[in-house]
């Protein structure tokens, strides 16, 4: 068939795929889990993924030694969010990707790590109507070019058909990194840091997505603003779990 027979989207489909595939050939993927040359994160690297398993906490979603209950930390600080769920734990090799998408330019990772997503969402799914994104501070998304947990999203509702309204939140107070601090200082760091558009969301069930949950601090003050804004309900789902990190002394 000549190009001449076949629709404009199809000729610049089949140009990028050319172009996918000579840069492939000049700059081949390296892997992000084990530096292996041929794939973004490879074969071998999906298999070592740890998974999130029952049973875990009904709260938090962090991996528990009881059935159907509550940790300790979610009982003694209950949340604002419904439940949060995790794909994988936050340990390597998605450590070690999510760490090179967030921090060192791999943006291109949002695909292969949003398919872990996808493929552990039927474990963990609940009713919802919309998907947000957590959303950056403006000035943090300008210096990294783009936010990992819309790029998640992006990348996921392809196959989940999600809907997505990442504009119904967003971030004006800028807030510290996260990183190193404990459940209250990130609490105090994330307090009154999000801003929802009640057209957008009263009514509807939301779901949050964010690239990890640590203490949950960041899920629970934007579920908060959520409610406010007349959220019929708000749940979340994250590709990967801190579990172990927070001891009841650090609470």
């Amino acid at each position: 068939m000549s190009t001449e027979s076949l629709p404009r989207e199809s000729i610049w489909r089949q140009i990028s795929h050319l172009s996918d595939a000579l840069i492939n050939v000049l700059l081949p993927p390296v892997c992000a889990g084990c530096n292996k040359v041929g794939e973004l994160f490879c074969t071998e690297c999906r298999s070592k993924v740890l998974w999130v398993r029952d049973p875990v906490c009904l709260s938090c979603g962090k991996p528990s030694d009881t059935v159907a209950s509550l940790c300790i930390a979610c009982y003694r600080y209950p949340f604002a969010v419904r439940q949060i769920r995790s794909a994988t734990l936050h340990v390597d090799p998605v450590r070690c990707a999510l760490h090179r998408m967030k921090y060192e330019g791999y943006f291109a990772l949002a695909d292969p790590l949003a398919k872990l997503m996808v493929q552990a969402w039927p474990r963990w799914q609940s009713a919802i109507d919309i998907v947000i994104p957590i959303p950056l501070h403006s000035e943090r998304k300008r210096q990294r070019g783009y936010n990992q947990a819309e790029l998640l999203v992006k990348e996921a509702r392809k196959s989940l058909n999600w809907l997505s309204v990442p504009e119904a939140l967003s971030r004006p107070k800028r807030t510290s990194p996260q990183v190193g601090l404990n459940l209250n200082q990130r609490q105090r760091n994330v307090h009154r840091a999000f801003t929802a558009d009640e057209a957008m969301v009263a009514g509807k069930r939301v779901l949050l997505v964010d690239d990890v949950c640590t203490t949950g601090s960041t899920l629970d003050s934007a579920a908060r603003v959520l409610h406010d804004a007349g959220a019929l309900s708000v749940d979340a789902f994250c590709l990967t779990t801190v579990a172990g990190s927070y001891t009841i002394s650090q609470i």
